[in-house]
């Protein structure tokens, strides 16, 4: 990597670490705010990020997840086994991004989220009980990564033995599109994209061949359906398994990194106000409020790129057609126009009249927030009757990982 693009790195680096004072200064100031680390114009208060993503024909989601890491030819050439990138529900405006959130919008309606709430439960149970005797854990790696990958796997219709496999490697795509990776590293990323891919693919042909009641079935069913005009036809084609593979790949990463960084950051926020857990454990009726707090505070997605279809003002500012804007939930959520003390957290903030926008807000609206809140719900009624007396580990320091796609600790030590 040349000097300059190592600086900018590192720039950015910092500055995801902990962008909250940059949205701070980018509110109080008139207009837009260009930062060359994002490379994007910063869209920071409530009202401008509201509007931004009610005119999605202004403001396409085409680069909404542009990576902040441009692949080697080397690691090009190891992706080139796998499938290619295909629009997704992320990426796709219109009638494009009606065809391709439908199904999901079914499998993550309230019905299924309710249902998988006891298999929520029950995992979450089994994996305390694991650590429970030890007196410490690494909540990361031993909890917030594990049970939103057995739920979005249980969800999609794995096999129990594929759910590690396929949350690896939608952590390694993670790594692939947004860290500076060195290069033997990165081709090591690639390999677990690939071998992902190839799962995915598989699951697509199998359930074409025999449908099941879970959202994989439905989502081949929804974006290649059976013509039945004869033999061979059941087939999926290159197309149809590259589109399927892309489309499930963007569900399993949306499905379980978001959740794992909400109940990272969520139970970070809680320690370190200590007062506010101890309320926690001794009136459970506050949960709701914690869910909606947590969410709120320190978002997990802080925001997701657009870029303007035509010349446009936003906030005062001229943007040409082609301008890409950092749409920023993690500022709007901090904005004092919108939430009073908003730099404040607190678990009894009575509900406010416009909920926060820590899951987007219209078209683009998360499909899976109820399916978050119930896993984060399912964690805190967990953790604050097994273990009342949890708190930070005095021995290590929290460092947050520098992503503003799935923000949470790089590692969360705890002991009791």
């Amino acid at each position: 990597m040349d000097p300059k693009q190592s600086a900018r790195h590192e720039r950015l680096d910092e500055l995801q670490r902990d962008p909250y004072p940059l949205y701070a200064r980018a509110r109080q100031t008139a207009g837009l705010t260009f930062v060359p680390e994002l490379d994007a114009w910063l869209v920071a208060r409530d009202a401008d990020v509201r509007e931004v993503l009610l005119r999605p024909d202004d403001f396409s989601s085409a680069q909404a997840l542009r990576p902040d890491v441009v692949p080697t030819a080397a690691v090009l050439g190891v992706l080139a086994r796998g499938f290619g990138k295909r629009p997704t529900v992320v990426s796709t405006d219109g009638a494009a991004h009606r065809r391709h959130r439908a199904p999901i919008n079914g499998g993550l309606s309230a019905g299924p989220v309710a249902a998988l709430a006891p298999y929520a439960a029950e995992v979450a149970t089994g994996l305390v009980d694991g650590f429970a005797a030890d007196g410490h854990t690494e909540l990361m790696s031993c909890y917030a990564r594990r049970l939103p990958g057995a739920v979005i796997g249980r969800l999609i219709g794995f096999a129990p033995k594929d759910v590690p496999v396929a949350v690896h490697g939608g952590h390694r795509a993670e790594q692939l599109l947004f860290r500076p990776l060195p290069e033997e590293e990165q081709l090591a990323a690639a390999e677990d994209v690939v071998a992902l891919q190839h799962l995915l693919d598989r699951y697509a042909r199998a359930r074409r061949a025999e449908p099941r009641d879970d959202l994989c079935s439905a989502m081949v069913a929804a974006l290649a359906p059976d013509t039945g005009l004869g033999p061979g036809t059941r087939e999926l084609t290159t197309d149809q398994r590259g589109e399927l593979v892309s489309s499930l790949q963007n569900l399993l990463i949306a499905g379980h990194l978001t959740t794992t960084a909400l109940i990272g950051t969520a139970l970070l926020h809680l320690l370190r106000h200590r007062d506010q857990w101890e309320l926690l454990c001794a009136r459970p009726e506050f949960i709701p409020g914690a869910v909606e707090e947590a969410a709120r505070y320190d978002t997990a997605v802080q925001g997701f790129r657009r870029t303007t279809t035509r010349p446009v003002i936003l906030a005062g500012t001229e943007l040409p057609a082609g301008a890409t804007v950092f749409v920023s939930y993690g500022s709007a959520n901090r904005d004092e126009a919108r939430h009073e003390d908003a730099d404040v957290f607190d678990i009894t903030r009575p509900p406010a009249p416009t909920r926060h926008v820590s899951f987007g807000h219209g078209a683009h609206g998360c499909p899976g927030s109820q399916l978050a809140r119930t896993q984060l719900r399912v964690t805190l009624e967990l953790f604050t009757r097994r273990l009342p007396g949890l708190r930070l580990a005095e021995s290590h320091e929290v460092v947050m990982r520098p992503t503003l796609i799935h923000r949470s600790p790089e590692e969360l030590h705890l002991a009791w």
